[in-house]
């Protein structure tokens, strides 16, 4: 992997941008594509990566990956300087007391913060019956204001601003892992950025698409204004899915850490067009690139708003193993990321006419 993307994948996942705040990575995409697509973008903040060298008579295939991640909004400040928030997807909410966050404020400033933990020497009974899965409405986030009027005047604190976990990025070389916040969906971002970059002299017969869509975690807003703009004939939806490889049955793991992309058949927004997913499982085995299968039981994506709207256009899903999402820290295998960019591009160089109309 080139330093160029190692620092794309940092700056995507450093972003601070949950659902309806998405210009940080908005930006940082930008900068990671260069100039080697056309770039335009709309009022919702999706952004659309054009392939220079589309010539507008092939079908056309979409690219997406939602640029958004869970996060919160300030909702009020309560008398004694700490916030009440509303959370922008959703949240593991037991792994929420005691975090770290960060506020945007009136300037700009993303002021450091934690979700307030009240010490169990404070607590009655029934509040240590019920702390693992505390309400959202019942969490403060506390910035170290003394009452609202400093939390407001002192720190700039302000209702409807953005919060987002204050977790750091590292990349562990000896291992091979990454650590950070927004994998789900960052380096999903960082894939199809990749993938766009790779394939732009490459004489394809289709005309690729990419679009880096907003809220996706508040129900797929984006994609459903993206997908009418777009018209795709099929589209590979990138995601940062979680892994299941730490919990549970051994029997049922269906996306470890290290064994390649999630290709999933369904989840509960979606039963992904099945000829196109054993397309692609079978690319994936033929030409000796890791891939796994799996069936979902929760969770929802992009994949079917593309599927749903316009005439139904294929979709498959192409998802980045990613430990805890949904909550402050991820871990993340870099080999999945490069095996997921590899498959893409082997998927596209593979897409015509004849090839999209068999699914």
């Amino acid at each position: 992997m080139t330093e160029r993307e190692r620092n794309a994948i940092r700056t995507l996942c450093e972003a601070n941008a949950p659902s309806g705040f998405e210009d940080e990575t908005v930006r940082a995409a930008r900068g990671a594509i260069g100039n080697t697509c056309s770039v335009t973008e709309d009022f919702l903040r999706n952004l659309y990566l054009y392939r220079r060298r589309n010539t507008g008579d092939k079908p056309v295939l979409m690219l997406d990956a939602h640029s958004d991640e869970v996060g919160f909004m300030v909702h009020s400040i309560r008398p004694n300087g700490t916030l009440r928030v509303v959370p922008l997807g959703g949240w593991n909410r037991a792994t929420l007391p005691g975090a770290r966050v960060l506020v945007r404020n009136r300037e700009g400033i993303w002021v450091p913060g934690v979700i307030a933990a009240k010490p169990p020497h404070f607590m009655s009974a029934a509040e240590k019956e019920r702390a693992g899965t505390p309400e959202i409405r019942d969490l403060s986030i506390d910035v170290g204001a003394k009452n609202a009027a400093e939390a407001q005047t002192a720190f700039g604190i302000r209702i409807g601003e953005p919060v987002v976990p204050d977790t750091p990025f590292r990349f562990d070389n000896e291992h091979g892992l990454l650590s950070g916040k927004a994998f789900d969906c960052r380096l999903g971002c960082a894939a199809l950025i990749e993938v766009m970059r790779r394939i732009a002299d490459e004489e394809l017969a289709v005309d690729v698409v990419g679009v880096l869509s907003a809220q996706e975690e508040v129900g797929e807003r984006g994609c459903r204004i993206a997908v009418n703009r777009v018209r795709p004939d099929a589209a590979i939806v990138f995601e940062g899915c979680p892994a299941d490889d730490t919990f549970g049955e051994e029997y049922a793991v269906q996306t470890r850490l290290g064994n390649g992309p999630m290709i999933r058949f369904m989840d509960v927004s979606v039963i992904s067009n099945p000829r196109f997913v054993r397309y692609a499982l079978d690319l994936a085995e033929r030409e000796g690139v890791p891939a796994q299968a799996a069936v979902r039981e929760g969770g929802g994506n992009d994949a079917a708003v593309i599927q749903s709207e316009l005439c139904g256009a294929p979709a498959i899903v192409l998802g980045v193993p990613v430990r805890y999402i949904h909550t402050p820290a991820c871990l993340a295998k870099l080999s999945d990321y490069e095996a997921t960019v590899e498959l893409a591009l082997r998927l596209i160089r593979s897409l015509n006419e004849s090839v999209i109309r068999s699914f």
